[in-house]
């Protein structure tokens, strides 16, 4: 053991070093060559005994050489192996002292919302470039309808479809009760109590169930693809579909997407049918009001204007969702916390823009008299 333990000696303006310099036995002699006093003029280091160096050993001699010239001596190296020149020139060039590292500091408020409008704006160029890939992949698609993966759709439509049913028609059911048992209080002090029929008709077909059966799909679902895809990514599928020819958007991205825009709208749909039986039903039990007159005035109140608009919500929805959550499983980085990190913010994302959307639509709606 004492052969590979690294040593020097100072003889005159030469410091002779032996043994092996790496990484398992340097602890000590890193610090005691810092503190080793130096005579004036040229010091030479001498490598000829060295009988093993690594990375460590070679920073270690470079830290020495810089120290050294820092304090105006003329250094050179004497007969380094080439494996040791190769090194040394490595940390030459590639080594940082510990004042040239980038140290940690608080950031102001100023800077930290510049950081943060630019990452938006990365993330947003990054999200349009998606788009139009995505967008292209589909038109080759269409023009090559051979190519196009069924057996993929019906997978994700099922994932996306009848799996999600009794979480949708529970929330669109105990909603309607909910309108219901909150309005009806209201309108049973005017003796309008018939006009409930109207309130739940109206609130679901048009607005709540297209609304919370995308936010369901996006927490649901969209959380799915950015976990599978980013998975992938971790574990380089991807990066091996590519190597044998086959186009990840293909696979992927257009199979969830058309899934998708087949799953919403009947699933809001479905929705609209819950939550109208909810409410149904809690007026009946809370008003006295009989199924048969609820169902006549909601024929009434209802039209079918309104419940295509709700419906018509539904694609805009899907593409919406389906974009998001497969644009943030691409954006994974090499780690089980980034799968983590952009699974939650492809949720957050992607009910932001449904609520976002939703209230564009009413704008443009209330404006067209729709």
């Amino acid at each position: 053991m004492a052969t590979t333990l690294p040593r020097f000696e100072l003889r005159s303006n030469r410091l002779h070093c032996q043994g092996h310099w790496t990484a398992r036995h340097l602890a000590s002699v890193a610090t005691l060559i810092q503190r080793q006093r130096w005579p004036a003029g040229a010091i030479v280091i001498d490598l000829e005994g060295v009988a093993r160096i690594d990375t460590a050993g070679a920073w270690v001699l470079e830290r020495l050489r810089r120290s050294l010239v820092a304090a105006h001596h003329e250094v050179t190296f004497h007969k380094p192996s080439a494996e040791a020149e190769k090194l040394l020139e490595l940390a030459r060039t590639q080594g940082a002292e510990s004042d040239q590292l980038p140290h940690g500091r608080r950031i102001g408020a100023l800077e930290a919302l510049g950081r943060q409008a630019l990452e938006s704006l990365r993330n947003a160029l990054g999200l349009l470039d998606f788009i139009g890939d995505t967008s292209l992949a589909a038109v080759r698609l269409l023009i090559h309808p051979g190519r196009i993966r069924w057996r993929e759709i019906a997978h994700a439509l099922g994932e996306a479809g009848h799996k999600a049913l009794p979480i949708v028609g529970l929330l669109a059911f105990l909603l309607g009760i909910v309108i219901t048992y909150q309005g009806g209080v209201q309108l049973r002090l005017y003796g309008a109590s018939i006009f409930v029929a109207d309130l739940v008709g109206l609130s679901m077909l048009r607005e709540l169930s297209p609304i919370i059966t995308a936010i369901i799909v996006a927490g649901r679902t969209g959380s799915a693809y950015t976990a599978q895809i980013g998975t992938m990514k971790v574990t380089e599928e991807i990066d091996a579909l590519r190597s044998i020819g086959i186009p990840p958007l293909e696979l992927l991205v257009l199979p969830k997407l058309a899934a998708l825009l087949i799953a919403l709208p009947l699933l809001t749909v479905y929705a609209d049918f819950m939550g109208v039986l909810g409410g149904m039903v809690m007026a009946n039990v809370q008003l006295d009001l009989s199924y048969t007159t609820f169902i006549d005035r909601l024929q009434d109140a209802v039209s079918v204007k309104s419940y295509l608009v709700g419906v018509g919500k539904a694609p805009v929805f899907a593409v919406v969702i389906a974009l998001i959550g497969c644009y943030q499983g691409f954006q994974v980085s090499g780690s089980a916390e980034s799968v983590g990190r952009r699974t939650t913010i492809s949720v957050v994302q992607s009910i932001l823009a449904v609520i976002v959307i939703d209230a564009l639509f009413s704008i443009a709606f209330s404006y067209l008299d729709i």
